[in-house]
């Protein structure tokens, strides 16, 4: 009779995961967020999205962006996933917010397989998790809404789901993107997979493989679109003859890893439009947050211990720096070598509580995905480290709930 454990992993794979643990790792055990905390996440969230788009922070922050980024886009991204540290002596933390936050899908069939396969119903003070098909039904009914408020008309074209070559040969998350293209089909809509080379622009429509494109889904982390692979994309783009989320835009006013200095301090809240009670919100959960420029390199080498130094284009924890790896001579260099790096407090993960010896020595984040405000799907992610994001066994994804308190 296999295990507990056993059944999951084969569970996921069967469903569409790659093998767990040696292609994609997951902690067979459980956190619990309070159903306080989850409601003060909410409030953050709408907080978020409020000071956003609004249009005095869209106009301000996209100043000093490439020009494709300065003009306002309607897209929404369905799958915009925001990062937080719960630690235990003070209030939860946003790390950061991401439009292209991977891991959705797996993680609603994680948290689906697992509540079922070790009986979390028994535990009856739990929030009743979304189950896999009723996050696809979610899914189904944002990329309408989406549809339906940018063109006149239901696309007639592909519905595409846009990744890089390397990304779609031995990405982590690659088989993600085909549960997501046969979501599309089974409604009977036109889907495929392609990278940035493969599509064409004719002048006046986007094609793939001769085929016209309507609705494209964007995984790439060219969140710019600065090589020139994304010639084609830029130019419908740009002639508003394609969707396309997360965008430039999206991503100037909402995921560069910068504005979370204007979000986590008051200096520019006039400017930017940002009401007092919105301030309180946000200064009491986004950590002390500094853009690193000329003038603030002394401050920032004297208090370096406070804070983790981030890329700001960067993902996946991809060029963190700790604070011992940094001091005023590596960060005058990052500032040559016009690497834009942010300084952002360090603020402890919890500790997963947990009964066997092979999770007792893991730190969790939690993972929010949102939709215009509303809370799609939780998951956690669990690591060896303290003090980095360590995705390898024994560390991996965590299923995650709610418990009402």
């Amino acid at each position: 009779m296999p295990t507990q454990k056993e059944q999951l992993f084969a569970a996921l794979e069967k469903a569409g995961v790659p093998p767990v643990p040696h292609e994609f790792s997951v902690v067979p055990w459980h956190q619990f967020i309070s159903s306080k905390t989850m409601a003060e996440i909410r409030n953050f969230i709408k907080v978020f999205e409020r000071v956003t788009t609004r249009l005095e922070w869209q106009k301000s922050v996209t100043t000093v962006a490439p020009e494709i980024a300065r003009h306002q886009r309607a897209e929404v991204c369905f799958f915009s996933a925001w990062d937080f540290h719960l630690p235990p002596d003070q209030d939860w933390q946003v790390i950061e917010f991401n439009d292209n936050g991977s891991g959705l899908l797996f993680a609603g069939l994680m948290n689906d397989l697992y509540y079922q396969i070790f009986n979390l119903s028994q535990d009856t003070a739990l929030q009743l998790p979304p189950t896999y098909i009723e996050l696809i039904g979610q899914i189904i009914r944002y990329v309408k809404q989406e549809a339906k408020e940018f063109f006149e008309h239901w696309p007639q074209g592909l519905f595409l789901i846009l990744e890089e070559v390397e990304a779609l040969q031995k990405g982590k998350f690659r088989n993600e993107l085909f549960l997501l293209r046969d979501i599309f089909c089974h409604q009977g809509w036109k889907a495929a997979i392609a990278s940035p080379e493969q599509l064409y622009w004719d002048g006046r429509r986007l094609h793939w493989e001769g085929q016209e494109v309507s609705f494209i889904v964007n995984r790439s982390t060219d969140f710019l679109w600065q090589g020139k692979i994304f010639s084609p994309l830029r130019a419908a783009y740009e002639a508003d003859q394609v969707y396309v989320a997360p965008n430039p835009f999206t991503y100037a006013t909402r995921s560069d890893k910068r504005l979370l200095e204007r979000l986590s301090l008051s200096v520019w809240d006039q400017e930017l439009g940002i009401q007092p009670e919105e301030r309180a919100v946000l200064s009491s959960h986004i950590p002390e947050t500094h853009w690193l420029r000329p003038e603030n390199v002394e401050e920032l080498a004297h208090r370096k211990e406070e804070f983790i130094f981030k890329p700001a284009q960067g993902f996946a924890a991809r060029g963190l720096l700790a604070s011992t790896q940094v001091g005023r001579s590596r960060l005058r260099r990052l500032l040559k070598e016009g690497a834009g790096y942010v300084a952002q407090k360090k603020i402890p993960k919890s500790r997963l509580r947990g009964e066997n010896p092979e999770n007792s020595e893991l730190w969790t984040d939690l993972r929010v995905w949102a939709y215009r405000g509303e809370i799609l799907l939780l998951s956690g992610r669990a690591s060896s480290s303290p003090d980095k994001l360590d995705l390898s066994p024994p560390g991996g994804w965590l299923p995650t709930y709610v418990q009402q308190v």
